[in-house]
């Protein structure tokens, strides 16, 4: 009984250090002063964690839209960026392994 308690503690700190690091990842990224929202989201466009002009609302077309790009690709290793310009900046989109990020970028 205490071993399975153990094992579950430690699940819970394995999770809870991986969320911390992802909100240090995030908080950094958001230092970069032309960079003014970035998302990250699960294959399925649940939000593991965002900043900024990307809000949870955004998850699921962030999602759709680095499937969608892979698909168009015969390479199954290929992970294509997704770039949606405007005159006012450029949202990046690419999936890493399970995990899709975007970043909206302001013009220079």
């Amino acid at each position: 009984m205490n071993r399975m308690v153990n094992e579950e503690k430690v699940k819970t700190n394995a999770i809870i250090t991986m969320e911390s690091t992802l909100e240090q990842h995030l908080d950094d990224t958001m230092k970069n002063p032309a960079i003014v929202g970035v998302l990250c989201t699960d294959q399925q466009g649940h939000i593991l964690g965002c900043r900024g002009s990307l809000s949870d609302e955004h998850g699921g077309v962030v999602s759709v839209l680095a499937r969608q790009a892979a698909s168009l690709t015969r390479d199954p290793t290929d992970s294509p960026t997704v770039c949606l310009e405007s005159d006012s900046g450029n949202i990046l989109v690419r999936t890493h392994g399970t995990i899709t990020i975007a970043v909206h970028k302001m013009a220079s």
